[in-house]
């Protein structure tokens, strides 16, 4: 039968016993001392947030709104602590937030036309993630494949009589050994994995040179796939033409398309005048773009006469904000409809009356709905502080995802004449019932050359003015990407902890334009340092921040910085360097992506000297910061060779260092439940070992 989320008890017992470790809390405020061997700071009041709520923490993703406007429905995930991971389900409301109810297990949900059924993905047979479609009347559902690959991108035909897929279609190895039969009973050695591809492995799913992603269609009510697109290149996500005689999507047909940097194009799969007995063969495709650089995440409108897309012009730059572009429906007349909008437009969807386009914008830690009409200039639909991201619009509405900095995320209604917004949904009410949350200010720093930086302080729960409280600096991956003010379950549980937290978007960051995203071009690590440095010395000029109590931490990117950090300044008691990069000369060709030979220069083997003058490693006998390592022992994205070589060279120093290698983790350390818990624990527990033992308080 179908399991609904049941909440248990939340005692530390049941973390614990999922930890295998005793939960101590973090450096208090009122006593950041170093613990004695083996003991644990007390508990943080029961009036705060605790490490062991995570373990009832719910999330939302994704509502869509029924073809009549009336339902929403959404996925709500939720923590099967005993077999430590995130699951999914559907539950569907009225679209006012009344009546929300369990729906089935599974994820992605896609209404049909005519609002009757509902298509999606959840664990089916014989083995795997399978498509399943389910009647609203209650009448029945049906798992309509028994595929050995895992469906993705759901959409359903014009008709609701199919629908479309995308799925990896293995290739054989064109390789012939003659090998001599085994003798019988013999256990020989597996044969080894033959590897062509440039690009041949990619971080959480491991090798991606056995096949390319293509299109099928499948009948809505079972039957047997049959493949639309075919060849070695991947087709993206489907979007049907309202007659249903075609298909858009975004991909790379090209024979050299691997060589090709951040290339893409549109592209046409003729459904209706595909013969039945095609096969793997594919259907005929038409190429609706041609313009040097990536054209992506093409919506048909209504009428079905224009395609919206994004993309930008070929350029070396690192980061580029992408433009809207809309095109005629065969390719001609493509035009630019986003104006002098200097953000990347992000879930494209039409306007019913097919009037313009709404989408997603990411601007100075925010994020809002935005509206761009066919004629004249976009526009926003929402503003606020809060981190807002819409994926469906129908009958005058809109719905989507918020938070702010004092509330998780859940689900929102949107007025698209007004812009008001409604919260549907509270779904962890239960777990914050009686519990102080900490507040969040923001904070903006002007460099010497003009150019200004925006980041946010959390103040420690229960914060007494007239005292100093220890403080992180949080830094984001990437390099390009957004940090927001959004509620952060890792921030509040810190402050929960007595710490001040400092985030921030240094240069390089992506929501504040192409030129401060392309700041860092062969210059990363650099100037992001220097603005990273001057938040720090902002934070401390308020007043309240124990400059003798100074920590960092980051992943990826904010590992990269965190390990340049400690080899240009000792300012910081401890830092902890997670899924870094320290050698760039033996991380370009170990990482999953060959792009990254792309972002120097010049060739490592041509020249070097900007490979080596950007890595920590060349900075590690500068180092005195106590630093520990945290990586997941999967990580294709900054593999764990790159935290073992700073790891080896720290110890070398005789630097205080540890190396946590973190299982069952790609690239981060969190995505398993536990492994959230003691990334949270082991930060804390490494920076206490190296705080002072009294906090200052300010005369």
């Amino acid at each position: 039968m179908p399991r609904t989320p049941v909440r248990s008890p939340r005692r530390a017992l049941v973390a614990a016993a999922l930890l295998g470790v005793a939960l101590p809390d973090a450096l208090a405020a009122q006593a950041p001392a170093r613990p004695a061997a083996n003991a644990a700071p007390a508990p943080a009041p029961a009036s705060r947030l605790r490490l062991n709520d995570y373990l009832d923490w719910e999330d939302v993703q994704e509502p869509q709104l029924s073809p009549d406007g009336r339902q929403i429905v959404f996925t709500r995930r939720w923590v099967d602590k005993l077999n430590d991971r995130w699951e999914t389900s559907l539950w569907i409301m009225n679209a006012d937030g009344t009546r929300p109810r369990f729906f089935v297990n599974g994820s992605a949900p896609r209404w049909s036309p005519d609002g009757t059924r509902l298509a999606y993905v959840a664990r089916g047979e014989p083995a795997g993630t399978q498509v399943f479609v389910k009647y609203l009347d209650g009448s029945g559902e049906t798992q309509i494949t028994r595929l050995d690959q895992t469906p993705a991108e759901l959409a359903w035909s014009p008709d609701g009589k199919s629908i479309a897929f995308q799925m990896l279609v293995p290739q054989r190895d064109d390789w012939r050994l003659e090998m001599p039969a085994a003798p019988k009973g013999a256990k020989w050695t597996e044969a080894p994995r033959v590897v062509t591809r440039l690009a041949y492995r990619r971080d959480r799913q491991g090798y991606v040179d056995d096949g390319y992603r293509q299109l099928f269609l499948v009948p809505a009510d079972g039957g047997t796939p049959r493949q639309l697109t075919a060849g070695a290149s991947d087709a993206g996500a489907p979007r049907w033409t309202p007659d249903g005689k075609r298909i858009v999507y975004s991909g790379n047909r090209n024979p050299e398309a691997e060589y090709q940097w951040r290339e893409s194009e549109v592209y046409a799969v003729d459904v209706a005048g595909c013969a039945a007995d095609a096969g793997n063969a594919g259907c005929p495709v038409q190429q609706l773009t041609r313009r040097p650089g990536p054209d992506n995440n093409p919506v048909v409108s209504p009428d079905g006469r224009w395609v919206a897309y994004t993309g930008y012009d070929s350029t070396d730059a690192t980061w580029i904000d992408a433009k809207l572009h809309v095109m005629a429906i065969d390719g001609s007349n493509p035009r630019v409809v986003s104006g002098s909008l200097d953000r990347t437009p992000q879930g494209l969807m039409w306007a019913e009356d097919g009037s313009g386009i709404y989408f997603n914008v990411e601007s100075e830690g925010t994020r809002h709905l935005w509206f761009a009409p066919l004629n004249g200039a976009p526009r926003a639909v929402t503003k606020g502080v809060r981190v807002q991201t819409v994926s469906d619009v129908a009958r005058g509405i809109a719905v989507g995802v918020a938070s702010t900095p004092t509330r998780p995320n859940d689900v929102v209604r949107i007025d698209l004449r007004t812009g008001a917004e409604t919260w549907l949904t509270n779904v962890n009410a239960d777990v914050l019932a009686g519990k102080q949350v900490a507040q969040t200010e923001e904070l903006w720093v002007t460099m010497g050359d003009g150019t200004r930086v925006q980041g946010w302080l959390m103040k420690p729960v229960g914060f007494e003015a007239g005292r100093r409280y220890p403080m992180m600096l949080d830094i984001h991956g990437g390099p390009h990407a957004m940090y927001n003010p959004g509620f952060s379950f890792a921030r509040q549980e810190h402050a929960a902890n007595g710490y001040v937290v400092l985030w921030t978007n240094p240069r390089g960051s992506t929501g504040y334009g192409s030129a401060f995203g392309n700041a860092i071009k062969n210059a990363y690590p650099g100037k992001d340092y220097d603005d990273l440095m001057a938040s720090v010395d902002s934070a401390v000029a308020r007043g309240y921040v124990d400059t003798g109590n100074l920590f960092v931490h980051g992943c990826s990117g904010g590992g990269v910085l965190t390990a340049w950090i400690v080899g240009h300044t000792d300012r910081f008691n401890a830092a902890s360097s997670n899924c870094p990069v320290i050698n760039w000369m033996s991380f370009v060709g170990t990482t999953d992506g060959p792009s990254w030979y792309r972002n120097f220069e010049k060739l490592p083997w041509e020249d070097p000297s900007e490979h080596l003058k950007r890595s920590p490693l060349m900075y590690v006998g500068n180092v005195k910061t106590p630093t520990m390592l945290m990586t997941g022992v999967n990580d294709l994205r900054t593999p764990i060779s790159q935290t073992e070589e700073f790891y080896q060279a720290l110890k070398i120093r005789k630097v205080p260092t540890a190396m946590v290698r973190f299982n069952d983790e790609w690239h981060g350390t969190s995505s398993k439940p536990s492994n959230f818990l003691r990334t949270q624990l082991y930060l804390r527990s490494w920076f206490q070992r190296y705080a002072k033992k009294e906090n200052v308080a300010v005369q």
